[in-house]
């Protein structure tokens, strides 16, 4: 599962990042902390137009769907797609041959099982750049209203040895892509064993990681805000290699 994520991140330094150009400026919001059942608008590069990012909502809605109460019966469980069964659930199938994604994130969070503790931790890149994330997008327009949706998901895999000792759990974490297969994901006549190929777990020493304090589960409060990912020591937590 891969639902909250750090996307401090300016205009400038996305548009030089990828080459290209944020679409809506006024209407992107950086923040330290976004969670998926929030809806939130997120920066995106897609297949269709690689030289522009644009803001889309997290929760995918195919184009198939026939009204509001579907869209929002579906979207809350396609925050998040399995790298192992794109090609065959319908709500993905077609936006995986054709409408592939990167969502650009600075980190993101996940929580450790110890114990009857969940402690949460910061995971970020080793050299402290953008982490782009395999994505997949829809477009969905509602027919009574003419209003367009456009959504994405994150696609997820087995996790690596890191991921696997704190979000130990279910032992997954996002697809990672490193630059040189970013423009691969983005190539529209990638084969379906191509794109399989790159639904990898990434390599260790791209990312490191820190335990957050409990700011992070506090729904009462702004989370928007640098203290969100700062260090915290637990007196409980498992060491990491």
């Amino acid at each position: 599962m891969c639902f909250s994520v750090n996307v401090n991140l300016v205009k400038e330094e996305l548009e030089n990042r990828y080459g290209a150009v944020l679409i809506d400026p006024d209407k992107y919001r950086p923040s330290y902390y976004y969670h998926a059942f929030a809806v939130p608008e997120m920066p995106v590069v897609c297949l269709e137009k690689p030289t522009e990012i644009n803001i889309f909502k997290w929760g995918l809605i195919p184009s198939y769907t026939k009204d509001l109460n579907e869209a929002e019966n579906i979207r809350s469980k396609t925050f998040n797609a399995r790298s192992e069964s794109l090609h065959q659930k319908k709500a993905f199938s077609s936006s995986f041959s054709g409408k592939r994604c990167i969502i650009p994130v600075k980190g993101f969070y996940e929580w450790q099982h110890t114990g009857k503790e969940k402690i949460p931790w910061y995971i970020y890149h080793s050299r402290n750049e953008i982490i782009s994330l395999a994505g997949l997008y829809d477009q969905w327009i509602f027919d009574r209203t003419g209003e367009v949706f456009n959504t994405f998901t994150i696609i997820t895999t087995v996790a690596n040895d890191l991921l696997a000792e704190i979000h130990n759990s279910t032992k997954r974490m996002p697809v990672i892509l490193e630059p040189d297969e970013e423009k691969i994901w983005l190539d529209r006549d990638l084969s379906a064993e191509d794109v399989k190929n790159l639904l990898k777990p990434s390599r260790v020493e791209i990312l490191k990681a820190h335990t957050i304090g409990p700011l992070v589960n506090n729904r009462e409060v702004d989370r928007n805000t640098p203290e969100v990912i700062k260090p915290w020591q637990y007196h409980t937590q498992a060491r990491l290699f």
